[in-house]
């Protein structure tokens, strides 16, 4: 809102000290990040006595883990914090035009939704309990049912993926060699005194990481017969990103700060990615596709790296506060969200990895289980526990050791993922 006051004074002819520092990306990425700070740090405290008066406590159960006795209590559905300190910013400092803001701040609103259902749900189905006499034991039938959460999910992906495929404002420039016979839907730059040749691609690409030519069109994955439904396709990959990264988000958020950081340190791995791609001189010298309109994105993306950081001086050991469901379904939705706009998705095993790792334990110890209690009569396990930092914590390390080498893991895997950029 801010930036079209701005850039409305400024085409006026209306000249306010400072007005056009609103026209730079960069000092627009900046002051998001910095009110993200202020909000969840100076608010966040508001927040989290609200949620005390309203005794929405977190009830954990006894699986023998050390410390979990001091979590009772400690007021949950923080994710509010999370959300206003990516939203207000977001609609200060943004263009609200572009499609790419529009799409993410959908995408924070509906899965955070989904969340706070969740979470409210299980405030009610303790309260209820508690009423009837005798401790509340958490279960997992408390809340909203899997199945909803995966609708929800689902519905997202539909929404991003179509908007994606469909939308005259998503496309991608890739460069013509020679000259072009129409100069539709082509897009000339001038650079060094010789004219380029960008055309609209038609269909959705995504980059191969550590290959040489590095484009790949989905269309290629279905006969030619079949690639009129091409968006089908497409928005079925969608589909699987978001409920494969959303929920590996909701189930890294077992430890202080741990799903916190990680999402911060990713934050940082996409917003390079968007400013690169939306910035046509540094998409050139990258050799990465050109995607019109995208940097604006990266102004979320720093607002959401801010809210995370921000929310850390709360959630880090010993956690004042947990963001829930609403906050880490939100987050795992966002970074699926960005990562598919960016083109980025194959990428997503890498930067993502902390998040593969533990859907993958879960996956693992319940498969292994299953399979071993039906051949052999008993069940047997692979982990300690799943997901797999319960097993580090069953091991006898401290959950704070375990969240601090998990971002370590994920800056590695961040930074291998950037190098992806230029190692082809």
């Amino acid at each position: 809102m801010l930036y079209h006051l701005f850039d409305w004074l400024v085409k006026s002819g209306i000249k306010v000290p400072g007005g056009g520092l609103f026209q730079f990306l960069t000092f627009r990425m900046m002051m998001a990040v910095m009110l993200s700070l202020v909000i969840t740090m100076i608010f966040g405290k508001y927040v989290i006595r609200l949620l005390k008066r309203m005794q929405i406590g977190e009830s954990v159960r006894e699986l023998g883990l050390a410390g979990e006795t001091q979590k009772k209590g400690t007021p949950t559905m923080g994710g509010i914090i999370i959300l206003l300190g990516i939203l207000i910013p977001t609609l200060l400092f943004a263009d609200l035009s572009k499609v790419y803001i529009r799409l993410m701040l959908l995408s924070t609103v509906w899965l955070g939704a989904v969340g706070f259902i969740d979470d409210y749900l299980k405030l009610q189905a303790k309260r209820k309990k508690q009423q009837l006499g005798g401790e509340y034991k958490k279960s997992d039938k408390d809340g909203l049912a899997g199945w909803l959460k995966v609708i929800g999910q689902v519905g997202l992906g539909i929404i991003i993926g179509a908007t994606l495929y469909f939308s005259p404002n998503t496309k991608t420039y890739r460069e013509y060699v020679g000259k072009p016979t129409s100069m539709k839907n082509v897009k000339v730059f001038e650079i060094n005194g010789k004219k380029r040749y960008f055309v609209t691609a038609s269909e959705p690409i995504t980059t191969i990481p550590f290959v040489k030519n590095h484009e790949f069109n989905y269309s290629k994955l279905l006969p030619e017969s079949l690639r009129q439904f091409t968006w089908v396709l497409y928005v079925l990959v969608v589909i699987f990103i978001v409920t494969a990264v959303s929920n590996g988000a909701n189930i890294t958020d077992g430890l202080d700060g741990l799903a916190t950081g990680v999402s911060a340190i990713i934050g940082i791995c996409l917003a390079i990615f968007a400013y690169a791609s939306g910035n046509f001189l540094l998409a050139d010298y990258l050799n990465i596709m050109y995607i019109p309109n995208l940097g604006e994105l990266s102004i979320f993306i720093a607002a959401m790296i801010g809210a995370c950081i921000g929310f850390l001086w709360f959630n880090i050991y010993p956690a004042q506060v947990f963001m829930g469901d609403t906050g880490s379904l939100a987050l795992g939705g966002i970074i699926a969200s960005v990562a598919v706009m960016v083109r980025k998705e194959l990428l997503i095993p890498i930067f993502c990895g902390v998040f593969l790792i533990e859907n993958l334990s879960v996956i693992i110890q319940v498969s292994y289980f299953k399979y071993t209690k039906k051949r052999f009569g008993e069940g047997r396990r692979v982990f300690l526990m799943s997901p797999i930092h319960h097993h580090y914590q069953k091991l006898g390390y401290h959950e704070s050791k375990i969240a601090v080498r998990f971002w370590i893991v994920t800056v590695m895997l961040v930074v291998l993922a950037i190098m992806s950029l230029k190692i082809r």
